[in-house]
């Protein structure tokens, strides 16, 4: 008879390894920072906050702190996890240095926010260029989601506040580049406010399009090549007409409220007026028809607008609202877009379901919570958590294939970064060796491979 010994081995541990690199994965991210130039273009943009005599550059500072953020670290500290391998990493600031940066840079406001975010912007463009047909901008469109994010607060922080969910918090508002069906999605804007901050005020939404505008390169921050999509927070009278304002001419997508009048109005549509809904694939949506309202519904909005409206038989277990119809569930949305089917233009809107994919990413790399207490500090952890997300979707936009580059910060991390290796030193080369049974190594040989055959920035 044989006795169980339990269902895992038992291993002997030491602590005397040598040349041993914990996260030796993250030289992907490494090596992103360092063919898209955002080192270069952080360390210039922050190159006025750095003291004489300096050891330590702002901007590698600030850019360490993000690879810890990607590397799934939520808190300033996270750092000392690079601190630990400096052979990957370089030399990296001390905690004191780190916190005093932040301070450093929370006390000059706008101005060194700008500054953070015009490197990001030149690297997202040299990014865009290399990534060729695999860009957001390689079919002359681009679709940005604007969607709030509610981040409880544990704490007594500075401008929290209650939330429409009966939480405490913030209530940021931020913007994504949709990458499509083949890709994910980076972040070009984020707005930080109150936990009462409200869902539909315009003005807000007016902030944050400008910013995510100025992230785009200069032949899309005006043109109907650039489309914006919101759910109904954003269809107010006063953002749909700075959209469609002249000169301006961009793209919407715009969720809408349904109120009576738009109530009133589809129980007057008759049955030959609605077309069945579609899917990706192109086959009709079971269940599901999409209608125009015209008439006097539009008075009052921009000339050009169009109100698309779709009924669909509500899933089991979902409740109907007041605002629905003859068992059917009612959604609206408005677009200036003319030239395409209404069933097309319904699918395209509800492809900004995605954003919600993009808002789990967030919470997921240093959104979960806001760490520290002052707004104007939160301010700039904020830049720091979009300069994570960008390099986890510029990383696998640049050199991952197949369904790798679908994978999201918490794939990207459990099977890529994480991965162990041991360090050799040759004559002046330094070899990163990984381990050859790991399922995963083989992505990342790949994958760096694919990042060396890009051009080196200037």
């Amino acid at each position: 008879m044989k006795h169980s010994i339990g269902s895992y081995p038992r291993v002997r541990v030491r602590d005397d390894g040598r040349q041993v690199v914990s996260q030796a994965g993250a030289v992907l991210l490494v090596e992103t920072v360092r063919k898209s130039g955002l080192d270069q273009a952080v360390s210039a943009g922050l190159s006025p906050w750095r003291k004489p005599r300096a050891v330590h550059d702002p901007g590698k500072v600030l850019l360490d702190v993000a690879l810890a953020v990607a590397s799934g670290g939520d808190c300033l500290a996270d750092v000392g996890v690079l601190r630990a391998e400096p052979a990957v990493f370089g030399p990296v600031a001390s905690d004191p240095t780190v916190s005093r940066l932040i301070d450093t840079l929370a006390a000059s406001g706008e101005k060194a926010l700008q500054a953070i975010r015009s490197a990001r912007a030149q690297a997202r463009h040299r990014v865009w260029q290399l990534a060729d047909r695999a860009a957001p901008d390689a079919g002359g469109t681009v679709t940005i989601d604007l969607d709030g994010v509610l981040v409880i607060a544990h704490s007594d922080k500075e401008d929290a506040a209650p939330t429409w969910k009966r939480t405490y918090g913030h209530h940021p508002l931020m913007a994504f580049v949709d990458h499509g069906p083949g890709g994910t999605g980076e972040p070009v804007a984020a707005l930080l406010r109150p936990g009462n901050a409200g869902s539909n005020t315009a003005t807000d939404h007016i902030t944050t399009a400008q910013l995510a505008l100025a992230q785009l390169p200069k032949e899309f921050r005006r043109g109907r090549q650039t489309l914006v999509r919101t759910d109904s927070a954003g269809g107010t009278h006063d953002f749909v007409a700075w959209l469609a304002r002249r000169g301006r001419w961009l793209s919407y997508s715009v969720g809408m409220v349904i109120t009576d009048a738009i109530h009133q109005h589809v129980l007057k549509v008759p049955a030959s007026a609605w077309t069945p809904a579609v899917e990706a694939d192109g086959e009709v949506r079971d269940g599901a028809w999409v209608a125009e309202l015209t008439g006097d519904v539009l008075d009052g909005w921009p000339k050009g607008m169009r109100l698309i409206v779709r009924k669909e038989r509500p899933h089991p277990g979902a409740q109907l609202r007041l605002t629905d119809a003859d068992g059917m569930r009612l959604t609206c949305f408005a677009t200036n877009t003319t030239d395409r089917p209404i069933a097309e233009l319904e699918l395209r809107h509800r492809r900004r379901a995605r954003a919600e994919d993009r808002i789990r990413a967030a919470r997921a790399t240093g959104l979960r919570n806001l760490p520290l207490h002052r707004t104007a500090q939160n301010k700039v952890w904020l830049e720091i958590v979009q300069i994570a997300l960008d390099l986890l979707a510029w990383m696998p936009m640049l050199a991952l294939t197949g369904k790798a580059r679908l994978w999201e910060p918490r794939r990207l991390r459990l099977r890529l970064f994480t991965t162990a290796g041991q360090l050799v030193t040759t004559g002046r080369r330094r070899i990163l060796r990984l381990a050859r049974h790991w399922p995963w190594t083989r992505h990342i040989t790949a994958a760096l491979e694919r990042l060396a055959l890009l051009p080196n920035p200037g």
